[in-house]
């Protein structure tokens, strides 16, 4: 059984760094995505970020040059850094799992069958 577990959320103000982290278990594929996705109240879900097998990654153009994804295989464990935050930047974060590779739909909620909980992003400004 896959399971999904983000921390690393909290509250920072506005130009702020956090990282995120999402362990990963039951998960053994060696083809696969990992991404990041966020949904702010009243808002559709957003891709932030995705990474496959390869390491090729994907990162929405809204948090292009300031947010980063990234791997240790090692760990089963998914990052996001997150520099120069902004108060749009604020939502919950979840980090999710498919079991074939990213492609071009690497930011599409639809691609991924797998899911965390989600960990709280709040940036103030």
């Amino acid at each position: 059984q896959v399971q999904l577990v983000e921390s690393g959320g909290g509250s920072v103000e506005s130009v702020g760094s956090l990282r995120l982290s999402c362990a990963a278990s039951g998960y053994t594929d060696s083809s696969y995505c990992m991404g990041w996705f966020r949904q702010a109240p009243g808002k559709e879900p957003e891709g932030v970020a995705a990474i496959d097998s390869d390491g090729t990654s994907t990162v929405a153009d809204s948090v292009k040059g300031r947010f980063t994804i990234s791997q240790d295989n090692a760990k089963n464990t998914l990052y996001l850094a997150m520099n120069s935050l902004k108060p749009e930047d604020t939502a919950m974060y979840y980090c999710a799992a498919s079991r074939v590779d990213c492609g071009e739909y690497a930011l599409y909620t639809t691609l991924f069958g797998y899911w965390g909980q989600g960990t709280q992003v709040t940036v103030s400004s």
